[in-house]
Formats: structure tokens, sequence, C-alpha cells
């Protein structure tokens, strides 16, 4: 009797685990798409709550990137711009222009980021949507910022596509309020 009571909860433990995988990957098959089996219905709930936090996700990425994008063009490109650092002779004017440089590549490349992240909410898709040629005049603007040969023109379209974007968000319910990044994330 001692052995068959040794012996008996092995196979049964033994049993227990592959049972679980295969429960556990028949559910994933499911509700990746697979043919699980399931019904329309049972399949249709885990892909409406996955595409409701898709969107939401989508909503948050696009603040995100769209409020380090206007942190970073208003902090290091229209404050020295307005305040005169750019000028010739003015103090500090090319740690400035270095940094205007660095500032207008990240923030082209967060807009581009906040951009791709919009394409996952409709709402929001249809509201970015004509600021895309906005965002790749910016492209640039980066070399043009650091060799200090940007104007008024240039700064006014930073700002001019930083308020779209904010606006456009804001139309949808993804308020962007800027968020300085660091001079590490800028690449300085």
């Amino acid at each position: 009797m001692p052995s068959s009571a040794a012996t008996g909860p092995v196979p049964v433990r033994r049993l227990f685990v592959p049972l679980l995988l295969s429960g556990t990957l028949v559910v994933g098959a499911t509700a990746c798409g697979g043919s699980g089996g399931g019904s329309a219905s049972g399949s249709a709930s885990p892909s409406a709550t996955s595409s409701a936090q898709a969107q939401k996700f989508a909503k948050t990425r696009f603040v995100a990137n769209a409020g380090l994008a206007a942190g970073a063009a208003y902090q290091w490109i229209v404050k020295p711009y307005r305040a005169g650092t750019f000028k010739k002779g003015a103090d500090g004017r090319t740690f400035a222009l270095v940094k205007a440089g660095l500032a207008g590549g990240f923030t082209y490349n967060r807009l581009k980021a906040a951009a791709e992240n919009a394409k996952g909410d409709p709402l929001l898709s249809k509201a970015v949507a004509p600021l895309t040629a906005g965002i790749e005049s910016l492209k640039s603007l980066g070399s043009k910022l650091r060799s200090g040969q940007a104007g008024e023109g240039d700064i006014g379209a930073f700002e001019s596509v930083i308020n779209g974007i904010k606006s456009a968000g804001s139309s949808v319910g993804a308020e962007v309020k800027d968020k300085v990044p660091t001079t590490s994330q800028l690449g300085g």
C-alpha cells in the first residue's frame, strides 16, 4: 500500500502540467485568431478588448511622443530664438545652436512617432492626417538650426506644427502637454 500511495500523486501531477499547457495554448491560439474551435461570439470578445486597449495605448503613446516633441521644440528652439540666443555675437550661441539642432531632429522624430501612434485610433488618425505634410517639412530644419541658418519662418513652422498636433489631440480627448526631455534624450 505505501508504494501505491507514493506513486499515486506522481502520474496525476505529470498529467496536470501538460493539460495546463495545452489549455493555455488552445486559449492563446483562439485569442490570436487561430482555429481553436471557438464560436464567433467567443472569439470576438478577446479581439474587441484588445482593440479597445490598442486604441487606448495609441492615444497614450501619441500624447507622450507629442508632449516630448513640444517640450523639446519650445525649450531648445523657440525660447532661445525669441531670446536672441541664436544671433551672431550672443553669449552661448554655439552651444544653443547645437542643442537646437539636436532638438530639431528629436522633435521631428517624436512627431513622426506621434503621427504613427495616431493611426491606432480612428478619430485621432483623422485629426492628425492633415498635419503629416507639416511634420515632413520639419525634416531638414534640425541641420538648418545647427548651422545657424534658421529664421523666423523656420521657428514659426515648428510652432505651427506643434500647435496643430496639440489641437488635433485635444479635439479627440488626447490632451498634449509639453514635456521637456533631458539633454541626454536629445542625444547630446
